[in-house]
Order: structure tokens, then C-alpha cells, then sequence
């Protein structure tokens, strides 16, 4: 777990510190933090979760394609949740 979560927060960082050095270059840098991401492995390996409150692929691609898209014109250095349905 040690190692998962110095991952996690390495990424983080490193999303914040790109996006203040290449800002001045036009590029905006972000991330996107799902949870559980509804998919066919995942409801293998966790048959008795509540499936419908995980975030499908779509959502979090809608997600990203926002995120670099021309319409995003001031989002960076935002580690972005994608969390699904409460």
C-alpha cells in the first residue's frame, strides 16, 4: 500500500509542478483521479460491490476529451475525481 500511495501522490505533484512550467506555453496539464472504474474485470473481482455507483468508461473519458479539449481554457493543475454516483 506504501507503494501505491507514494505513486498516487507522485503523480499529483508532478501534475502541479508541469502545469506551472509549461503554462506560459499555452499547455494546460491535469489529471484525472477515478475510483473504481466500472469494468467486466473489476465486477469479476468484486462481484458484491455496488456496481452501479462506479464510474463507467464513458464518464471518465468525457472527462479527459473536456480536459483537452479547446472549451477547457483555464482548468490546470487540477488532479480532477472521478468518482461516480453517491
Amino acid at each position: 500500500m506504501a507503494a501505491y500511495t507514494a505513486t498516487k501522490a507522485a503523480v499529483a505533484a508532478l501534475t502541479v509542478a508541469l502545469a506551472e512550467e509549461v503554462a506560459k506555453d499555452g499547455i494546460l496539464v491535469n489529471a484525472v483521479a477515478p475510483s473504481i472504474i466500472d469494468t467486466p474485470a473489476n465486477r469479476r473481482s468484486m462481484p458484491n460491490a455496488n456496481h452501479a455507483v462506479w464510474p463507467k468508461t464513458e464518464q471518465i473519458a468525457q472527462t479527459i476529451a473536456f480536459l483537452a479539449s479547446p472549451d477547457n481554457q483555464v482548468t490546470r493543475g487540477a488532479i480532477v475525481p472521478v468518482y461516480g454516483q453517491v
